[in-house]
């Protein structure tokens, strides 16, 4: 059984790095191989679209990684590769948006909806604790006696 959850563990583990990139799209350097494989984590498939290019099998997918390898061997830095690719292709190819004029609505609605929201509840929950630590009137209070000398 311990070699039976051994062998899954291993093949999650290989499985992760069994990604799209092809053996002759690998380069010599590790480093530059390290910065080629970040960057591409981070860009989107133009085709699959919901995948970034180093998972992707779709031939753009590998054209777009060929292409970052050779801007980072020409010598570019990440900054400019991936603005290579947004100037080509639009922001996107980005598989997380950038903070910009036009993204700022998409950034802040979610936490000013959550802040709305705990507003919200902390109002509904403050009204309900008033309501029930205001004192019964006379009427009130003598139905309440009388169901209570019922039970």
């Amino acid at each position: 059984m311990m070699r039976v959850l051994l062998f899954i563990l291993l093949m999650f583990v290989v499985a992760d790095n069994a990604r799209a990139v092809l053996p002759h799209e690998v380069l010599d350097d590790p480093m530059l191989e390290t910065r080629a494989r970040e960057i591409s984590a981070r860009l989107r498939c133009m085709v699959c679209q919901n995948q970034s290019i180093d998972d992707s099998d779709a031939p753009l997918a590998g054209d777009l990684r060929v292409l970052v390898r050779e801007r980072l061997v020409i010598g570019e830095s990440d900054e400019q590769v991936v603005q290579y690719l947004v100037d080509r292709y639009g922001a996107f190819i980005l598989l997380e948006p950038q903070f910009n004029k036009y993204t700022w609505l998409l950034w802040s609605a979610a936490p000013v909806l959550f802040l709305l929201g705990a507003g919200l509840m902390w109002r509904r929950d403050r009204r309900q604790a008033s309501m029930a630590t205001e004192a019964l009137s006379a009427e009130e209070q003598k139905a309440l006696d009388e169901i209570m000398k019922q039970d």
